[in-house]
């Protein structure tokens, strides 16, 4: 027959490791979700700087209106996309819709920017580009992103260590998707 003291013990000490695997978990949800702060503020500043950017071409590209409108049709497919992330930042088929999103708005700007110099059309047109604030915020985006995929991506491997995967397992965390 065993001590019951030693039973209690081995059952305490699964116990706290229990809490603590949990509670790291916890915590490194909660990083990604302060993570995604910080890429939907860097959203949010780059698609006011592309709004001004799109506000001054209007007025140059009349026969171009249909990549203009491609464009801003682009950025609000990122707002509602960043608005579901937002909701629940360790979804994975949100953070999928978001950077299918980017990616879209990435290629309407880009048949944009290709079309500026043929729009020209005379010697006075020079090419609108963005200009530096919107490269700056296109690099801060692109940093806030990598940050937010390191913490999910530590979070998913947490997820898959035994035995912790148990514990995830038993509690309902589930692995969440990269920008």
């Amino acid at each position: 027959m065993s001590n019951p003291w030693i039973t209690l013990l081995v059952v305490a000490l699964l116990s706290f490791w229990a809490v603590g695997a949990r509670n790291r978990l916890v915590s490194m949800r909660n990083e990604i979700t302060r993570c995604f702060a910080t890429v939907q503020t860097q959203i949010e500043q780059r698609q006011a700087l592309l709004a001004q950017w799109l506000d001054s071409l209007t007025p140059l590209l009349g026969d171009q209106a249909p990549e203009l409108g491609s464009v801003q049709a682009a950025c609000q497919q990122v707002r509602v996309a960043c608005e579901h992330v937002c909701a629940k930042p360790t979804a994975a088929q949100a953070a999928t819709s978001l950077r299918m999103a980017e990616e879209t708005l990435a290629a309407a700007r880009y048949r944009l920017a290709s079309k500026l110099p043929t729009a020209a059309g005379n010697a006075s047109l020079t090419q609108p580009s963005p200009g530096e604030s919107l490269a700056t915020a296109d690099s801060t985006l692109a940093f806030a992103r990598h940050q937010f995929n390191m913490s999910t991506q530590a979070y998913n491997e947490a997820l898959m260590q035994f035995p912790t995967w148990v514990i995830a397992g038993l509690f309902g965390f589930r692995a969440a998707g990269t920008l």
